[in-house]
């Protein structure tokens, strides 16, 4: 597998999974009107239903919608933490005081390298290029860039861009640069958390719980409100997870089941992993 299977002896402890309902709109209103829901500045989080029942779960999507104007993101890695271990999503945050983070990337058997390129201006994680062709790039070395980036190696020149960024996280694409959806069907299901971008530039943190094949979960994500215009993978199956603390309010979304590895819905570890995304207020 290309990642740590860790379920049986990880450190964590059960946790309760805090989940927002969006108030019913009227009739004549569409039902995604109400579907954000304010934290902070900057700052939303939204429940969205799925268009298609899952075997299990509340069949929706949470994500974490981030104005990168009041929040910057910031990769932080095990092999760069001063106790060299990974944490979950809730852990990281709460060492590093951050609002939100999400898996940064899936992860070899070692519990430390990520399976493709990822590097900041300090450490390198991994510094192999793959043949993944989405890359998340962060931290900008001149003005005037993007704060954020997701470059597409197959309609963009990422020579051109990999000087252009301290940050850069190597994963699979969800998205063609056409916005059609780059994942053949599949009847294998997982829960998912991945990583996006909307037209106007904001970050997308999403996690869905339900398992899905990621074929049929990116078509779903298509059909939402969301202006999706790039959607890089980040992990599934049990260590999936989204931790966000903003305005008084706390939310742990963690993943569950995958087949042929965590058959159930029962999971309530957060697992540790090395490398995740953290949100952090400017």
């Amino acid at each position: 597998m290309r990642r740590m299977r860790g379920i049986g002896t990880a450190l964590g402890g059960l946790l309760l999974i805090a989940v927002v309902t969006p108030a019913a709109a009227p009739d004549d209103t569409p039902a995604y009107a109400t579907a954000w829901r304010p934290l902070e500045a900057g700052l939303e989080l939204g429940t969205f239903p799925l268009s298609r029942e899952a075997a299990y779960g509340d069949s929706r999507a949470r994500v974490l919608r981030v104005d990168p104007g009041y929040y910057e993101l910031h990769l932080l890695m095990a092999v760069a933490a001063p106790d060299s271990q990974g944490h979950s999503a809730r852990q990281w945050c709460q060492h590093a005081g951050l609002v939100a983070a999400i898996n940064a990337s899936m992860y070899q058997a070692d519990a430390r390298t990520s399976t493709s390129l990822m590097l900041t201006r300090h450490h390198a994680n991994n510094p192999r290029l793959t043949r993944d062709n989405s890359v998340l790039a962060l931290d900008p070395l001149e003005a005037g860039l993007a704060p954020v980036r997701i470059a597409d190696r197959t309609c963009e020149d990422f020579a051109e861009l990999r000087p252009r960024y301290g940050t850069l996280i190597q994963g699979i694409r969800m998205l063609a640069c056409d916005g059609s959806n780059t994942w053949a069907a599949q009847s294998r299901r997982w829960s998912a958390a991945a990583i996006g971008l909307d037209r106007q530039g904001r970050i997308l943190l999403i996690h869905v719980r339900s398992p899905y094949s990621m074929h049929d979960l990116i078509e779903m994500l298509r059909e939402l409100p969301l202006d999706l215009v790039r959607l890089q993978y980040a992990e599934g199956g049990p260590e999936a997870q989204l931790y966000v603390r903003g305005g008084g309010e706390e939310y742990e979304f963690l993943g569950s089941f995958e087949s042929g590895f965590f058959e159930s819905d029962g999971n309530a570890l957060a697992l540790p992993v090395p490398n995740v995304i953290g949100v952090k207020r400017r």
